[in-house]
């Protein structure tokens, strides 16, 4: 039997276009393959994840007739959608078989995630049966997403007769995921031996991306190369149905799988994605000739192309020759526009105008936040008036301990390294570099600096950015408590201070732009703290 299986992107909320992209694939698996069944990813006539649209009557109304229209309007190949089913108050996660016209079984998502980014038992009720149907000579078991992470659901899905077993996900990225991915599917085949088609979506939605990277498993547990990684592709494989084999007809594999790939894949395709689906067509980075905004420039250089991208350098008088000179030699080697807007206008009449205010007083941070303050509002009018999405360019270990100014440097629509500590900063601009300097090598070399006085260092304000980071790993990503982290050598002072800012700067989180999920545990919908609250 030859199957299908789209690995494509469907949007939130774009269920009549959805069902237009579902039909059209459905077609094309049918006649131009000869495919006898076509898989599509969980909650694909929705998009994944609705969240509280699920809430509006109207939108599962929306979704109950578009499902009606695609049975109606694709014959002579079996279908496996997921879609929202509303039955009463309930609504399910489900995954229906159409064929010829009609819909022949609903199969209801059994097990309901509900903790990291996944809140689905707010919105759905939990399936109970097994379905298996009848297609191609085989008896094909379905099930979704977190069915497969538990034991039970496959193994009464084989025990009712499954030759083949279909998984549906919208499984989001993060590191070392797909090889977490590649353990479950083997414990699950050594428990219950089985030909598996694992489809996953892509794209990216929010703070989520998703990495495709399906895959197909033979009878015996082999696992088969994963397809390419953030890409949409329409993937073909015939199984024997006798040796339980798979073999791939269209399957581009996957590339580089190493984790700084993956994670440049999905801050790519997460900008690329958040800028076009909110209608935007170029972006804006304030580029300082550090290490930040120059990765973030490459970033929306590969997601947009330079010529969709605008680079501003806003120097201040406390701004050296070498970041200026570093800024221009990137967007030369980079193909993008720069322009230079100086802040000492801005920045000299705000201390004009406080000076009455301020007098009798000695300049402080406050000078320096304002500094950022004329950079963040001059970049704002920039994209108000050019209708240019800024970046902002803050990495995870300065916001997990407020080392951002706020309506200064954490102004913009999207922050592509909200996710990224200052340690994978490097090393991801050391990847990009691989094949051909980008990223000039004395940005990755100089010492970071938010230069807002003279000779400024950021360490001179945190501890040095490898154990910082690694406390930050401990502390927000494995949730270790501060006496865990010490006993494993750190020292107590610092470790108590790390977290202490953590903590008090939930406030600026709170008033962050959206970014991309690469990690564990990433600040936004997944990392949700009270801002009030007397535990430190």
């Amino acid at each position: 039997m030859r199957l299908a299986l789209a690995q494509t992107d469907f949007p939130v909320g774009q269920v009549g276009a959805n069902a237009s992209r579902i039909v059209e694939l459905a077609c094309q698996a049918r006649d131009r393959y000869g495919a006898a069944l076509i898989l599509f990813p969980e909650l694909a006539l929705s998009g994944y994840p609705p969240e509280d649209l699920l809430l509006r009557p109207s939108f599962l109304a929306a979704c109950e007739d578009a499902l009606a229209d695609v049975a109606r309007r694709v014959e002579g190949i079996v279908v496996v959608l997921g879609h929202p089913e509303s039955r009463g108050p309930a609504v399910y996660n489900a995954l229906s078989v159409l064929r010829d016209g009609r819909i022949e079984a609903t199969y209801r998502k059994r097990e309901l995630p509900n903790y990291a980014v996944f809140d689905e038992r707010r919105y759905f009720a939990k399936g109970s049966e097994p379905v298996v149907v009848d297609a191609g000579g085989l008896r094909i078991g379905l099930l979704v997403c977190e069915d497969l992470w538990f034991s039970r659901p496959l193994r009464e899905t084989v025990e009712a007769g499954a030759d083949l077993v279909l998984v549906s996900n919208a499984s989001p990225y993060e590191a070392d995921k797909p090889h977490e991915r590649d353990e479950v599917l083997a414990r699950r085949l050594s428990e219950h031996p089985v030909p598996l088609a694992y489809l996953n979506t892509v794209g990216g939605q929010d703070e989520l991306v998703f990495d495709g990277c399906s895959v197909l498993a033979d009878r015996d547990g082999h696992l088969h190369p994963a397809a390419v990684d953030f890409e949409e592709a329409l993937l073909l494989a015939d199984l024997d149905p006798v040796s339980g084999k798979w073999t791939r007809a269209a399957w581009p594999e996957a590339g580089d799988e190493t984790r700084f790939a993956l994670t440049w894949g999905a801050l790519v395709r997460g900008t690329r994605d958040y800028l076009g689906k909110n209608g935007f067509r170029r972006a804006l980075v304030g580029l300082s000739g550090g290490i930040d905004s120059a990765l973030v420039l490459a970033i929306a250089v590969d997601a947009l192309g330079p010529e969709n991208v605008l680079a501003v350098r806003l120097p201040s008088r406390f701004t050296s020759d070498l970041s200026n000179d570093l800024a221009a030699v990137q967007a030369d080697t980079m193909g993008v526009r720069l322009e230079t807007l100086s802040i000492e206008p801005a920045f000299e009449g705000f201390l004009g105008a406080l000076g009455p205010m301020f007098a009798g007083r000695e300049a402080d941070v406050t000078e320096e936040n304002l500094q950022s303050r004329c950079r963040g509002a001059m970049l704002m009018a920039l994209s108000n008036k050019f209708g240019h999405l800024l970046l902002t360019t803050g990495n995870k270990s300065e916001y997990a301990v407020g080392y951002a100014t706020i309506y200064g440097d954490m102004c913009g629509g999207y922050a592509p390294l909200k996710d990224v500590y200052k340690t994978e900063v490097f090393e991801l601009a050391r990847w990009r570099n691989r094949d051909g300097e980008v990223i000039p090598q004395a940005v990755i070399d100089r010492p970071p600096s938010a230069e807002l006085r003279e000779n400024q260092k950021d360490e001179d304000s945190l501890p040095p950015y490898e154990v910082l980071d690694a406390i930050l790993q401990r502390f927000i990503d494995r949730e270790m408590s501060r006496a865990e982290i010490i006993a494993e050598g750190f020292d107590e002072a610092t470790v108590m201070r790390v977290a202490r800012l953590v903590f008090i700067n939930e406030w600026k989180r709170r008033q962050s732009a959206p970014g991309p999920k690469v990690s564990r545990r990433a600040f936004g919908r997944e990392r949700r703290y009270p801002i009030t609250s007397g535990w430190s």
